[in-house]
């Protein structure tokens, strides 16, 4: 058996690690077979060396995220022995104490994993952003909170938020109301990221003075956006002909964020996805940066997490069987 022995700086940072009723704890112990002791400002681990060894590099990492005011649960466990097990602990070290903005409410909007991380920082640097990935990881969230931000800083003098207005398998037609009513429910979730990080009352403001703008993608046509901060959300929805309208929509001293999901794809035809293609032929454009998120950067429900890798190994299954099915040959 091999003994690793970590000091915290104070019994505050002790209590962060343990989280409540030590579950934190309890959750590195059954993740590495290990036995994890706290007492005072001292961590004592003990298990087979390969196993105490990650147990130590997890809890170094939850204590780096720590410092740097990461909220630290179960759900933070589970990314950082991920990393850990991948070999890739070392990336949490970018994690920095830097927040994206400040919501409403004054609460601080941070990156919470290194996929999120890389997606704010190529936000920063380039024209043109995609972040493509499963559903939780802060793809609309992030970059809502960046054009907030940019809009602060007098750095754009509007934000445009748009989504294509196709149903996943509900029928809103039926609806009462104008065109807006009845596009609302679609653009629903990008009005609940800029209620929170605006508050209702300033985004009504600058709704009315038309400095934000949430409207479907048909709008877009014909248009050019200057000096705007524009985000195309569930992009996986577009036709190849809407995406490549949207892209060329962009106008001088202006920055575009387009955000999918390739797994939900709700087009008649997914062979006609706007974003797939969109990935194939601008990854290797000058200022276009894809960012790829996988179920490890969910940060919902640790059970959002479960579900999608539970889809992704029954997707797989399934091709593996059609593929095998396909080459036999029957009589």
């Amino acid at each position: 058996m091999t003994e690793r022995r970590i000091t915290v700086q104070d019994s505050t940072q002790m209590q962060e690690i343990c989280g409540s009723f030590d579950e934190n704890i309890k959750a590195l112990e059954k993740q590495y077979n290990v036995s994890i002791v706290c007492r005072g400002e001292e961590i004592k681990i003990t298990g087979d060396e390969k196993s105490a060894d990650s147990a130590e590099s997890a809890i170094q990492a939850i204590m780096h995220m720590s410092d740097t005011g990461q909220l630290v649960n179960v759900q933070t466990v589970r990314y950082v022995t991920s990393m850990v097990d991948d070999g890739e602990a070392d990336e949490i070290d970018s994690l920095t104490e830097n927040g994206v903005c400040l919501t409403a409410t004054g609460k601080v909007v941070r990156a919470k994993t290194v996929g999120q991380k890389k997606y704010v920082d190529a936000i920063k640097k380039n024209t043109i952003v995609f972040g493509v990935g499963p559903a939780g990881t802060g793809k609309t969230y992030l970059a809502v909170a960046m054009a907030v931000k940019a809009f602060k800083r007098h750095e754009v003098n509007r934000i445009i938020l748009t989504r294509p207005a196709v149903e996943a398998g509900e029928k809103l037609g039926f609806l009462p109301g104008d065109l807006q009513n009845k596009v609302d429910p679609y653009l629903r979730p990008l009005y609940d990221a800029l209620f929170e990080m605006l508050g209702a009352e300033t985004f009504q403001k600058h709704m009315e003075r038309g400095s934000i703008e949430v409207a479907p993608l048909a709008y877009m046509r014909g248009r050019t956006l200057d000096d705007a901060f524009i985000i195309l959300d569930e992009a996986q929805n577009t036709t190849s002909e809407q995406l490549k309208m949207f892209l060329t929509r962009l106008g001088h001293q202006s920055k575009m964020v387009i955000t999918g999901d390739t797994t939900q794809i709700d087009l008649p035809d997914k062979r006609k996805c706007g974003l797939l293609e969109a990935m194939k032929v601008l990854r290797h454009v000058e200022d276009i940066y894809i960012q790829e998120f996988t179920n490890k950067d969910v940060v919902r429900h640790k059970l959002v997490q479960d579900i999608i890798k539970a889809y992704e190994k029954y997707y797989n299954l399934k091709g593996e069987s059609n593929a095998s099915n396909k080459g036999k040959s029957f009589s």
